[in-house]
Formats: C-alpha cells, sequence, structure tokens
C-alpha cells in the first residue's frame, strides 16, 4: 500500500489506528479564542477530536504528505514583496485531490473497500491532520505549532485519508501521551518563537492566530490592525518566517515536485504592478492559486500595507488614487494609512465629505 501511495506521487505516506477521540489541545486553544475569527474551526471541533463523527466505524487513518521544497525560489526583484512559498504554487487543494482520490480507489482494490467506507481531504475537513501525521509517524510537533519531518522540514502538504479498512500502524513520531508532545526534537531552540515578526506565540507550539501574519493577511477579511500592520513588513501574502529559520530545515530533502505546479514566476511581481491590479488582472494571474481565495481588495489591501512599510515614496500616486477613488472601503483605509506612512502631508487632516465608512474614517482621526 505505501509502496503503490509514493508511486501516485507522495512524498509521505503512513498510518495509524482510530482508539477513538484524539486527545488534543484543540479544545484549550480555542477557549482561549487563539482561533480569532475562523470560527468555523469552532463548529467543526467535535469531528476534528473524534473521526467516527466524521465516518462512522473509521479505522485508520492514512496521512499523505508532499514536500513543496522541491525548487529553489526565482530571485525576486529588489524591493518585490514576499510571498508563502506554498503561495507560489498552482492550489495545492486542487493539484493534489486527483492523486487522493486514486489513493482512495487503492483501498477498493487492494483491500475490497466501498467508496463509502473512505473521507478524504486536502486541508479543507474536519481533521486534525497534524496531530494524526505525529502519530502516524511522519513528524513532530514544533514548537512553531507546525510539523516537522525529520526528512523533509517544515515543508509538507498534508492531506487525509479516513477508511473503515483496518491498516497496520506505523510508530509514532513523538512519544506517545494524554498530549501530543511539543518540541520534542527541538531542544534548546527557540528561533521560531523568537524571530516571529508580530510575536504572535502565546508559548511553545501555542499560536495566537489574532497577531499571526499568515491570518492577518489570509484568513481575515476585514481590517488589519494598525499595530500589526509594521510587522508585516513585506510580506504580502502569508508568512513563513517560523518555519524558515529551523534548523530542521538543513536536512530536509527536496522533494519530487510531481504532484506540484510551480509559480514562481508570482515571486516576481512588484509593489507597483500589484497595486495596479484590477478584477480582470488579479484573474487572469491568480486564477489557478491559493491566492485567488483571497479575492483583489485582500490582496490590494495587504498590498497597501507592504507599500506604507517600504518607505518607497514613488508608490504614492498610486496609494493616492486607491484612497480617494478605490470602490472598497477596505482598500480605501488601507491606501490611506500606506499613504500616510510615507508623507504624513500627502493626505488633508480631515476625510473628504462624501466619505462615511467608518473604517477609512478611522484612519484620519
Amino acid at each position: 500500500m505505501r509502496r503503490r501511495l509514493l508511486a501516485l506521487g507522495f512524498d509521505e505516506a503512513r498510518f495509524a489506528t482510530i482508539p477513538g477521540p484524539l486527545p488534543d489541545p484543540l479544545p484549550a486553544w480555542l477557549a482561549a479564542g487563539h482561533h480569532a475569527e475562523m470560527h468555523w474551526m469552532e463548529r467543526t471541533a467535535a469531528k476534528r477530536l473524534d473521526p467516527s463523527l466524521v465516518l462512522p466505524g473509521a479505522r485508520s487513518v492514512v496521512m499523505l504528505g508532499v514536500n513543496y521544497w522541491a525548487e529553489p525560489l526565482r530571485k525576486s526583484p529588489a524591493g518585490a514583496p514576499r510571498w508563502a512559498r506554498y503561495a507560489l504554487h498552482e492550489d495545492y487543494h486542487d493539484t493534489l485531490r486527483p492523486a487522493l482520490a486514486a489513493a482512495a480507489r487503492l483501498l477498493e482494490e487492494l483491500f475490497g473497500a466501498t467508496p463509502s467506507d473512505t473521507r478524504y481531504y486536502v486541508d479543507t475537513g474536519p481533521v486534525l491532520e497534524r496531530s494524526w501525521a505525529v502519530r502516524a509517524g511522519v513528524g513532530f510537533t514544533g514548537k512553531n505549532a507546525m510539523l516537522i519531518s525529520r526528512q523533509h522540514g517544515n515543508w509538507l502538504f498534508l492531506a487525509a485519508l479516513l477508511t473503515r479498512v483496518p491498516l497496520p500502524a506505523d510508530p509514532p513520531a513523538a512519544p506517545a501521551g494524554d498530549r501530543p508532545a511539543v518540541g520534542t526534537w527541538c531542544g534548546k531552540c527557540t528561533r521560531c518563537l523568537d524571530q516571529c515578526p508580530t510575536a504572535a506565540f502565546t508559548a511553545p507550539g501555542v499560536l495566537d492566530a489574532r497577531r499571526c501574519v499568515s491570518y492577518q493577511t489570509i484568513e481575515n477579511k476585514g481590517v488589519i490592525p494598525r499595530d500589526l500592520r509594521p510587522g508585516i513588513g513585506d510580506r504580502v501574502y502569508g508568512c513563513d518566517t517560523c518555519l524558515e529559520v529551523c534548523p530542521w530545515n538543513r536536512f530536509a530533502q527536496a522533494g519530487r515536485a510531481v504532484l506540484l505546479s510551480a509559480r514562481h514566476d508570482l515571486a516576481g511581481l512588484t509593489l507597483p504592478a500589484l497595486l495596479d491590479l484590477t478584477p480582470e488582472t488579479f484573474a487572469a494571474t491568480f486564477r489557478k492559486t491559493a491566492v485567488k481565495r483571497l479575492k483583489l481588495t485582500g490582496l490590494l489591501r495587504n498590498a497597501c500595507v507592504v507599500a506604507g512599510n517600504s518607505g518607497d515614496r514613488s508608490l504614492l500616486p498610486q496609494l493616492l488614487r486607491l484612497a480617494r477613488t478605490h470602490t472598497s472601503p477596505l482598500v480605501r483605509a488601507h491606501a490611506v494609512w500606506a499613504v500616510r506612512q510615507l508623507d504624513a502631508t500627502a493626505l488633508p487632516p480631515t476625510a473628504p465629505a462624501d466619505e462615511t465608512d467608518p473604517a477609512v474614517l478611522a484612519e484620519y482621526a
């Protein structure tokens, strides 16, 4: 089974049994409000903790991983904003799904399972992929709250199959116990905690999404809190800092990229190009990428924050245009902030008389 799964293009294929509900820090994390506005995590918490609520009679979890540290990134032009590495591919939710469907068919071929005996997800279902990956031996939970593989470092896309087929379990990557261990092989290293640009970790392995650059630039659909904007720096979509600084990446092997389609050309997009995006050019550029989920207004919001942090006054004409004329209040608000970061006198001290949106008015206050 493992050999056939790897032949489909996955870089990891390991198995865990389902003895019952999964011990996990999720309830405490939710109770602390660390999930911010991701209310869907709270709504699906019971299913995430107990796979039998997703697939009654589930006996095993097949954890699959695809290493996306496959190619060196194209060197970006000076001043180009940074993207999370995963975004520089076509959307992995889409590119991995056919191989995951083929993996489900393997269970039918090899074990006589029926289609109704399996559920599979690529980061979209009520499954605690990281915790099951630890139990299946794919890796351990780092102090950065990420799965760290001794073979692949921090750079794994995870997919999960729940099945009623009983499969022999692989040994876990970390000591078993009431709760998954954090930082099993991190030692005294705290680089990920120390170098987080917005101090989003409340403890080793505990991330407060409300302060996380990835949450603010991707999941947050509204106004980015003003005190967090400087920490975003030049990151226009996501943040890899707590992954990049991890010493385990030094031992990581490059993935085969069988199931991935690189879009490293996106790393070459400049801030002026992003600030000039229209609905048509946004759709054409990002149609098959995960960035499309952010929508144009979200990306323009982020680009305005990066522009405000850049110190580049040549961006003022574009930012002034967005601040004065863009149809989205979200974009106008962040454009006003960016303009004032670059030149406090470029806009009048009070909002235009026809501006009524509270978010925009707050930027003039």
